[in-house]
């Protein structure tokens, strides 16, 4: 039941496997098989045909896979005992009753639309199938000028972006005090830089009050008191499970909804099987309960379910949440679990921070990759990675969530083979940096001190030691910092204050761990600021030179 990435793989699968069963895919829209990922891209241009979201037809599939594909056929009920669903058709409104042996479920996620008065205005609309598509694109390439974009997330974000290319003035409404859920909030903030600069106005910590039509606009109201007029709203508030077949069929479900599956994907009724974006899974790094709804896991779950189905034993490992989206001229990445995460269930972690790049700088066309890791404190197992940049992200996350899945640790990213050449990375990956530098914080070579304990009213009770240059000391720097240039700190390291704890930092991290070496050795016990004055900035908000200084600096 459904089609897309769950239902459509699942029907393919069962074939490959058993030349001889009867197969039959119920999907309630007209298209059972297309790039739902690609849709805001048609939206913006980048994807010119229509046609190119459409993977599969039903005739294709038909003829190469010899399924009984029913479009526009909707399943209402399910009858566990008696092993059969009823379906209506969409044509003519007719029921009927189908048996089956085994069902998989796969309804998929629809878009939350929250009860706001005035949410029913015509020009306010929800992304989730090409229909969907059609209704804005209908819009969007009439004359209009501005939208509304109501969540920070990766739909919101990619119709952010879209939306921009088409020339419309963009603002984008965020409940939370940042953008992107998955990431922590002073990696988001480089993503809420981007945005800014590309003119997409961000108001955060706000939600929306009220919608009314304003001569066949939207009139917006929100908390904040602020009052909109634009010509189009996109709600990309999140996503639910559409699970309310499998309640009333007597499937158990979690809290919020999902469908409760164990690790060969069946649920909690025999012979029903469910995946997708409809299903709690488990967390494969905290090992608890999670639903994380991602094309990915729901291919690989649909391939689980009919392995199981067919007498093997196939079973879903979990989902790490590894992900990535392009945001105009960046792209974010996260695998595993991030600080926020790890805090609420309170689970021990170590971070670190890297600024590296796609490549040797050497070679022209370097882009600057900011990076964060998270690993555990006794053995340096990774536990979670966020990456912001230029090119390269995808191809360092993915080696992070292969990483992860193999149990690998800190020190085994110092010793990572990875391809070198100049134009596509260097002797010494940023991937091996982030080894080098969680790995000497676990062997003791490198304390960190976090920005998180260096607030504006925590540095007077620290020795603030500054080792960049005069000029960038003079851009941007703390407040009460003693400057001495690492080069001067040989001869001038006597002049450092013992009567606080002390603490080096420089643009990134780097040139301060250096120096907290040197300090060491002389016998001055020293930490060093992590990520330096870049992490701070984005931590405290105030300033922006030292973004500059990092880009050329260590």
């Amino acid at each position: 039941m459904g089609g897309v990435a769950g239902g459509a793989t699942a029907a393919a699968r069962a074939r490959r496997l058993d030349e001889d069963a009867e197969i039959i895919v119920f999907e309630r829209g007209v298209f059972v098989s297309f790039a739902n990922c690609g849709l805001p891209y048609h939206i913006g241009g980048e994807i010119e045909r229509r046609a190119a979201l459409v993977l599969q037809t039903p005739e294709r599939l038909t003829a190469r896979y010899r399924l009984d594909i029913r479009t526009q056929q909707e399943v209402i009920a399910i009858d566990v005992d008696r092993h059969t669903v009823r379906a209506r058709d969409l044509h003519d409104g007719r029921e009927y009753e189908e048996s089956y042996t085994h069902l998989l479920l796969s309804p998929g996620a629809e878009p939350v639309r929250p009860p706001i008065p005035g949410v029913d205005h015509p020009r306010i609309l929800t992304l989730r199938n090409i229909p969907d598509v059609d209704r804005i694109k209908g819009i969007v390439d009439g004359d209009v000028k501005s939208a509304l974009v109501v969540g920070g997330g990766f739909i919101g974000l990619e119709m952010s972006e879209n939306l921009r290319r088409r020339s419309m003035g963009v603002t984008l409404v965020e409940f939370l005090p940042q953008i992107m859920p998955p990431l922590d909030s002073e990696m988001a903030v480089l993503i809420e830089r981007e945005l800014k600069r590309n003119a997409v106005r961000l108001n955060l910590a706000d939600s929306v009050e009220a919608f009314e039509d304003v001569k066949g606009c939207v009139g917006v109201r929100l908390r904040s008191g602020t009052q909109l007029e634009v010509d189009l709203v996109i709600l990309a508030a999140g996503v639910r499970p559409e699970s309310n077949l499998a309640r009333d069929a007597g499937l158990e479900l979690s809290e919020r909804g999902a469908i409760v599956v164990d690790e060969h994907m069946r649920t909690s009724v025999a012979d029903v099987y469910a995946v997708g974006d409809a299903v709690q899974v488990r967390d494969a790094v905290l090992d608890q309960p999670a639903y994380v709804p991602l094309a990915g896991p729901a291919n690989r779950q649909a391939r689980i379910a009919i392995d199981h189905i067919c007498g093997r034993d196939s079973q879903f490992r979990g989902v790490q949440g590894t992900s990535v989206v392009r945001v105009f001229d960046l792209t974010c990445a996260t695998t595993g679990v991030s600080e926020r995460a790890l805090t609420a269930v309170d689970r021990p972690f170590q971070k670190i921070y890297i600024e590296g790049a796609s490549h040797v700088g050497y070679f022209p066309g370097a882009e600057r990759l900011s990076m964060k890791l998270l690993f555990t404190p006794d053995d340096g197992r990774i536990l979670g990675a966020q990456i912001v940049g230029g090119a390269g992200v995808d191809k360092r996350i993915d080696v992070l969530s292969v990483a992860i899945q193999a149990g690998l640790t800190v020190y085994d990213l110092e010793e990572l083979e990875l391809a070198y050449a100049p134009q596509y990375g260097a002797a010494k990956d940023p991937l091996n940096m982030a080894g080098f530098v969680a790995a000497n914080v676990l062997r003791g070579d490198n304390e960190m001190v976090y920005a998180e304990a260096l607030g504006p009213d925590d540095l007077t009770k620290w020795t603030v030691l500054d080792v960049r240059s005069p000029a960038e000391h003079a851009a941007d720097h703390l407040p009460g910092s003693l400057l001495i240039p690492l080069p001067e700190l040989r001869e001038r390291w006597q002049e450092i204050p013992r009567n606080k704890p002390i603490a080096v930092y420089c643009a990134v991290g780097q040139r301060s761990y250096f120096a907290c070496r040197l300090l060491r050795q002389k016998g001055l016990p020293c930490k060093n600021l992590a990520g330096g004055l870049t992490v701070y900035r984005r931590v405290h908000g105030k300033g922006r030179a030292a973004e500059r200084c990092a880009a050329t600096s260590g």
